[in-house]
């Protein structure tokens, strides 16, 4: 099929539990989601990631495209300006960017990391 949907997104329920995530010393965060994957372009991960609130380090080595459909909280980049969110703001994360999430209300984004 050359077009995939995810009906709803926002309200979909039995997302995969994908782990937990969390720093040192912090209750760990719930975190799971829905991936698709895009025939011809299986290096591109894309779909829906949801995590519970608390703070944890971002991991993620490639550029990165997210817009959040619920939640807020706020991302500090190393050594640049705190970067506040809330459901439907959409950021754009250059590759190698690392950095703080501190997610105060369960957070919920359609994401692509290419």
């Amino acid at each position: 099929m050359k077009v995939q949907s995810i009906k709803q997104s926002v309200n979909l329920q039995n997302l995969e539990d994908w782990g937990t995530a969390g720093l040192p010393s912090t209750t760990p965060i719930q975190v799971s989601g829905v991936q698709r994957v895009i025939k011809g372009s299986e290096a591109i991960d894309t779909g829906i990631f949801e995590c519970t609130a608390g703070t944890y380090r971002r991991s993620v080595k490639q550029a990165e495209v997210m817009h959040f459909i619920a939640g807020r909280g706020r991302f500090t980049p190393d050594n640049e300006e705190t970067i506040h969110f809330e459901s439907g703001d959409t950021l754009f994360f250059e590759a190698n960017t690392e950095g703080l999430w501190e997610v105060e209300e369960t957070m919920r984004k359609v994401y692509v990391i290419f």
